[in-house]
């Protein structure tokens, strides 16, 4: 009995989400074909011209517009932000550094700062409970 290697693929919408990229900004051929497991590691290791371009220049997903803006998702939409910005849309939000903005930012850190202490919490009740055992 021999086992067969399927090739795993995904869907260009899954790849761009992998490399971090807005799938409307990639290639025509990257949004109609699919993506192997392979082709998204070669993609990884060794971009081509256009997807470091893509990662500099952008325009940028949502998930990433909001790291770059260190706020949270559901912070660019409050800020009336849904679509894809570029790195220089990006660089001149930050410029401008809309109250939005600012209040956003605060609402990040207060959520980081709280999972901190939940995790700490956490930890320090594990150790009581194992010097307890």
């Amino acid at each position: 009995m021999t086992s067969h290697q399927n090739t795993q693929t995904m869907k260009p919408a899954t790849a761009a989400k992998k490399l971090g990229v807005y799938l409307e900004a990639t290639p025509a051929e990257f949004q109609e074909g699919v993506v192997s497991r392979s082709e998204l590691n070669a993609l990884q290791t060794d971009p081509p011209e256009w997807l470091r371009d893509l990662r500099r220049d952008g325009p940028h997903p949502r998930p990433v517009v909001a790291a770059k803006l260190g706020v949270s998702i559901s912070g660019l939409a409050r800020g009336g932000v849904t679509e894809a910005l570029t790195t220089e849309q990006i660089d001149a939000l930050k410029t401008e550094n809309p109250e939005w903005l600012q209040k956003e930012r605060a609402t990040q850190a207060e959520v980081r700062k709280e999972s901190v202490r939940i995790k700490e919490m956490q930890e320090k009740k594990a150790q009581r409970a194992t010097e307890q055992n």
